[in-house]
């Protein structure tokens, strides 16, 4: 099979779907790989890695979509990029479809056959392709909210952990998952008061044991979910439902009892966000304000730190592109249900449950 490995076009995006030991393997497998010039050199690994792992370096995308029959890539497809595929490509990426009617009609038009790394599930029930960035945007949350909380950044200007003498600042996470926990961990560490929020209370029993003890675990009904927002200088969406549209859990009410300068940061923005004020960002320009909270809402965080998102991500990654090259897209699909599930799209008609129910009106199969 030939394999495309495209430079990634999303704002800011600095993360590669394939470092060069991938190539290598894929090609002892017996596929050829086509890599855009420049495709990893910002997440470190430059072009001359990869012709010595037996790449072949080709100098536009134009080329990766001439010639290659999967493609694999980090980001959904950009418009440009839709543009360019047809029914006979494989696109296997995160595509996060649920959260954009606009997206998915974009994929729809172009008829291509669209893999999910969200919605694959491995025997036991987990997301193994989505793990690895959730626990890197949960932690990179708390990092990105510390610093919108100082003064010069709009923010109340308070040390997360406070200093002794003066109490800590409170950070309301919302989610117990693995963005969730990943970011009540790392607040704890700084020494932040926080409380995360579940409606299952399996999950919030396990946290009760797991988490420091600076950790507080409350059931998230409407009623808590305002009173600690009352009090939150930082809160944090981390929910997730898979392949589906992000419930919205804060609506513009609500968000008018938080504290001036406040700091939200809406980790579920790619499938639409979890607050009714959240709007996709860059990490150009992360921020915006509204009812004087300030509003943290990148849509690919993990981006930020490149270098160690694609080593994270190409770990989890590189088993399935491997298998799904050896095997072909129909003998992928059959290995089990967890690989039917990352089936988002094919000839032109949305094939996951959890996208279709999004858009009800979207051919399906």
């Amino acid at each position: 099979m030939i394999v495309g490995v495209l430079k990634e076009t999303k704002a800011d995006e600095f993360r590669v779907a394939l470092r060069p030991v991938g190539a290598q393997l894929l090609t002892s497998d017996g596929h050829r790989v086509l890599i855009e010039a420049g495709a990893g050199a910002r997440s470190g690994h430059p072009d001359e890695d990869y012709q010595r792992a037996g790449a072949e370096l080709v100098p536009s995308p134009d080329v990766i979509f001439e010639r290659s029959e999967l493609i694999v890539k980090v980001k959904e497809p950009q418009p440009a990029e839709l543009s360019k595929l047809q029914p006979r490509h494989t696109v296997f990426g995160y595509l996060h479809c649920a959260g954009s009617r606009e997206l998915t009609e974009g994929c729809l038009k172009a008829g291509f056959t669209g893999i999910a790394y969200e919605t694959l599930r491995a025997p036991d029930g987990s997301l193994p392709l989505l793990i690895p960035m959730s626990e890197i945007a949960g932690r990179l949350s708390i990092q990105s909210g510390a610093k919108y909380l100082e003064a010069p950044l709009q923010g109340r200007g308070v040390l997360l952990g406070g200093v002794p003498g003066v109490e800590p600042a409170n950070v309301l996470v919302l989610g117990g998952g693995v963005v969730g926990s990943n970011a009540a961990r790392v607040a704890a560490g700084m020494g932040a008061s926080v409380v995360i929020m579940d409606v299952n209370l399996a999950t919030l029993r396990t946290l009760d044991v797991s988490m420091p003890a600076n950790v507080t675990t409350v059931y998230g009904d409407p009623h808590a979910i305002d009173e600690h927002l009352a009090r939150a200088d930082l809160v944090i969406g981390a929910v997730l439902l898979p392949g589906r549209a992000a419930p919205r859990l804060v609506n513009r009410r609500q968000l008018s009892v938080m504290k001036p300068g406040s700091v939200v940061v809406d980790v579920s923005i790619d499938q639409g966000g979890c607050f009714e004020t959240a709007r996709p960002t860059t990490h150009s320009q992360p921020t915006y304000i509204v009812d004087q909270v300030v509003h943290y809402c990148v849509a690919n965080m993990p981006a930020a730190v490149g270098r160690t998102s694609t080593r994270a991500l190409t770990n989890a990654t590189l088993p399935y592109i491997r298998r799904l090259a050896k095997l072909g897209v129909a003998d992928f699909l059959d290995v089990d249900r967890g690989h039917r599930e990352a089936l988002n799209f094919a000839g032109g008609k949305i094939r996951n449950a959890d996208v279709a129910a999004a858009f009800e009106d979207l051919p399906r199969a």
